[in-house]
């Protein structure tokens, strides 16, 4: 198969979808792999290492979509990018449409093949393909907390993990999934005093097991997640509904009752975020205030550490693409049921029915279409 490898053009996004070593994986499988020009540079991987590898190195991204049958990314087609995708192309990528309906529109119009990293499921029901960059993210998202906390970037002048006599900062993270386990170990790790919040009492007694000695647990309800509220300084959101838009945990009202310079970190904005009052934002404008409260929305927030987000994400990607390349999308998902929860649309219908019902649109079950 003809796999293309293109150049991320969202703002600030330096990963790319393989490393030199996931092309030579590729290569070995009989594949033929074209890479954008300078595509890993921004994660320290150069041109001569993909040639090294096996690749084809072609100047532009409208090359590499004309020439490929299977494209692999990181990050959803932007609008420059719609009109290069074609019928009968498969795009192996994080999607989230459920949180953008221009994207889904385009998409179905494309008739491409797309499978979404985000919604890939394995034997024992996670998530393995958003779990590396859910663990980037969670990391990133208490490092970036404590940066905007400082006084000079907007913050109430706080350090997380405070000094002997004096109290460490206060976190909140709603959701006990990957990106708040690893928020709240952070976060304690740096000192901070964290709760941590969830709807399940099963994970809610796993997180007090293992968690240390300044993670709490609490039940996660609105009367619960507004009592905290006063008394917290830094706000993480992680809820995560595969596949559909976030619910909203804090509302507008709920936002006032935060102090001033109160930092919120919303890591669910790619499925349209937790707060009620946040919008997308990009690394080079990452924060703006509603009520005093500084909230931080970067919808690509491993792509601040991509050589560290680009290891750990074709670490995980490669045997999933190495079966669609091998066998082709439809043999390999008839042949694994977690991979065929990754078909989002295909051949100009959705599939996957958090979509559909993200927008009031069709669904088609897959097995439908695979007839």
């Amino acid at each position: 198969m003809k796999i293309g490898i293109p150049k991320e053009i969202k703002n600030n996004e330096n990963r790319v979808g393989a490393t030199p070593a996931g092309v030579k994986e590729l290569c070995g499988h009989g594949h033929t792999v074209y890479v954008q020009h300078t595509a890993g540079e921004g994660s320290g991987f150069s041109d001569e290492e993909y040639v090294a590898a096996g690749a084809q190195i072609l100047p532009t991204i409208e090359d590499v979509y004309a020439t490929a049958e299977m494209i692999i990314k990181v990050k959803e087609p932007i609008k420059p990018e719609y009109g290069l995708v074609r019928k009968g192309q498969l795009l192996f990528t994080y999607f989230h449409f459920a949180c953008d309906e221009e994207l889904t529109r385009a998409m179905l119009a494309s008739g491409a093949t797309c499978v979404a990293y985000e919604t890939v499921t394995d034997r024992s029901h996670t998530l393995p393909l958003l779990t590396p960059m859910s663990e980037v993210a969670g990391r990133m998202s208490v490092q970036q907390g404590a940066r905007f906390l400082e006084k000079p970037q907007g913050g109430k002048g706080m350090l997380l993990g405070g000094v002997p006599g004096v109290r460490p900062a206060r976190v909140l993270v709603l959701g006990g999934g990957v990106v708040g386990r690893n928020a709240a170990l952070m976060a304690a790790g740096l000192g901070a005093e964290v709760t941590i919040t969830d709807i399940s009492l099963p994970v809610l007694r796993h997180l007090a097991e293992v968690m240390p000695r300044n993670v709490h647990t609490l039940y996660s309800s609105r009367h619960n997640i507004e009592q905290e509220l006063p008394r917290t300084d830094l706000v993480i959101g992680s809820v995560l509904i595969p596949g559909a838009k976030a619910p909203k945990l804090v509302t507008a009202e709920m936002v006032e009752l935060l102090e001033p310079g109160s930092v919120m970190v919303d890591v669910a904005i790619d499925q349209g975020g937790c707060f009620e009052t946040s919008h997308a934002t990009t690394h080079a404008e990452p924060v703006y205030e509603v009520d005093g409260v500084v909230h931080y929305a970067v919808a690509n927030i491993p792509g601040a550490v991509p050589r560290t987000s680009t290891l750990a994400l074709t670490n995980a990607t490669l045997p999933y693409a190495l079966r669609l390349a091998d066998k082709g999308w439809e043999q390999a998902v008839r042949e694994d049921a977690g991979l065929a929860e990754g078909v989002n649309i295909s051949d100009g219908k959705i599939t996957f029915k958090a979509v559909a019902e993200a927008w009031d649109l069709p669904y088609t079950p897959l097995a439908d279409v695979l007839k």
